[in-house]
């Protein structure tokens, strides 16, 4: 067996997510009892909570719902590079150059030295669009990051978010890197078909290639 390594965090009501947007919640509709043979929830949550993709209709009002992406980007070959170092400001492309020589079409970055998993970071390491349309340029398809965003947290005009709107690539954020050395991998991360979406939760993995 090939090994796997869980890149997506646990998702549960400790969970943070971007200051204003809906926490997880979770109600039983039906429990067990001498007269219900199951339990039933309802969850109620934000699409960005925990590792997510992001949709174009996310920073697009004419953008894809998240349902009608093609699962290309989300599924195979992919390189983790870390880029601690960068934080907590923009990772540009001299952050990532060492590691770019045949690079595929998935890219995966590390900024955390430990995920914060249990409040959110108002000075995230974001993307400088520069290195955006830099790795567009290389053929990557899908940059992935263990950040809450690609921007700044405090950004409103959202430059590396248009950066991808521009080159159609797809992102996915708050992944979990931690214990994942720098390398080549197999990518198995994809989202759910909401229609309507604007993004949609991933169960993200690593395969050993």
């Amino acid at each position: 067996m090939k090994k796997l390594w869980d890149i997506s965090p646990p998702v549960d009501a400790q969970s943070p997510v971007f200051p204003g947007d809906t926490p997880y919640k979770q109600q039983w509709a039906a429990t067990l009892s001498d007269t219900c043979p199951v339990n039933v929830s309802a969850i109620t949550l934000s699409p960005h909570v925990g590792a997510h993709a992001d949709a174009p209709l996310h920073y697009d009002p004419q953008g894809a719902a998240v349902g009608a992406l093609d699962l290309l980007p989300f599924l195979g070959r992919c390189r983790v590079i870390h880029a601690i170092d960068a934080g907590p400001f923009l990772i540009t492309i001299a952050h990532l150059q060492r590691a770019l020589n045949d690079v595929p079409e998935r890219l995966l970055v590390r900024t955390y030295r430990q995920f914060p998993s249990q409040h959110f970071d108002t000075q995230l390491t974001a993307f400088d669009p520069a290195c955006v349309q830099h790795l567009a340029d290389l053929g990557v398809l899908l940059i992935g990051t263990d950040s809450a965003s690609i921007d700044p947290a405090d950004s409103k005009a959202l430059p590396s978010h248009q950066a991808v709107r521009q080159r159609g690539l797809r992102v996915l954020e708050n992944l979990l890197l931690d214990d994942v050395p720098e390398g080549d991998y197999e990518l198995i991360a994809l989202p759910l078909k909401l229609m309507t979406a604007d993004a949609s939760p991933v169960r993200a993995v690593l395969r050993e290639l």
